[in-house]
């Protein structure tokens, strides 16, 4: 049996993780993240730039492939906010809970509540070959918080091919089926098998 290839994990969010892992398993073998890596300042301007600028850190520190993920909340009646500062939307150092309670706040009284959860996913090679690709999930922000599944803003976000459920009301395989993130790991997946 041929052995999978080995990627360390650039997320340091332990749900990320546990998401990602679940998605790869049985395509490649995700190494943790060293704990020795300091966190990278995530300053770009778009969800690929942030995702690049992880993976080449893991990259650059460990000297294996690396994989990474950025994920952003667009709502429209917020202009596309919070975009990259989604998981910092109510200040640095927040909890999950203040994002969507500012959130909440923000669309009170809202009509327009559509939104659309967006993920990149991306590879980078320590020769410096990358591959990335992004996964779409539409959906609306409810008015409050459903269900105890998930994590960061799952409890309010209603993906339109839910049957109204929020992804905190679905089980994690439901979720990962028409979820950003399990689409943007999906056509990794598929690129990295072609690699293989």
């Amino acid at each position: 049996m041929t052995a999978l290839p080995q990627f360390v994990c650039a997320s340091a969010n332990p749900d990320k993780v546990a998401e990602i892992q679940a998605l790869l398993v049985g395509i490649v073998d995700l190494l943790p993240r060293p704990a020795a890596v300091p966190d990278v300042v995530e300053d770009a301007d778009t969800l690929v730039g942030n995702a690049r600028l992880k993976a080449v850190a893991i990259v650059e520190a460990t000297g294996f492939p690396a994989i990474a993920d950025d994920t952003g909340l667009e709502v429209a009646a917020l202009g596309g906010a919070p975009g990259v500062y989604t998981a910092r939307y109510a200040g640095e150092g927040c909890s999950y809970a203040d994002n969507r309670n500012k959130m909440l706040r923000e669309l009170s009284g809202v009509e327009d509540r559509s939104a659309a959860f967006k993920t990149v996913a991306l590879a980078v090679w320590p020769d410096g070959t990358e591959v990335a690709f992004e996964g779409v999930c539409p959906g609306t922000i409810t008015t409050e918080d459903r269900g105890s599944g998930g994590f960061g803003y799952d409890a309010i976000f209603a993906p339109n091919e839910g049957n109204g459920l929020t992804f905190s009301e679905m089980g994690p395989d439901a979720k990962h089926a028409i979820s950003h993130r399990g689409r943007a790991f999906r056509g990794l997946l598929d690129e990295l098998s072609r690699r293989a």
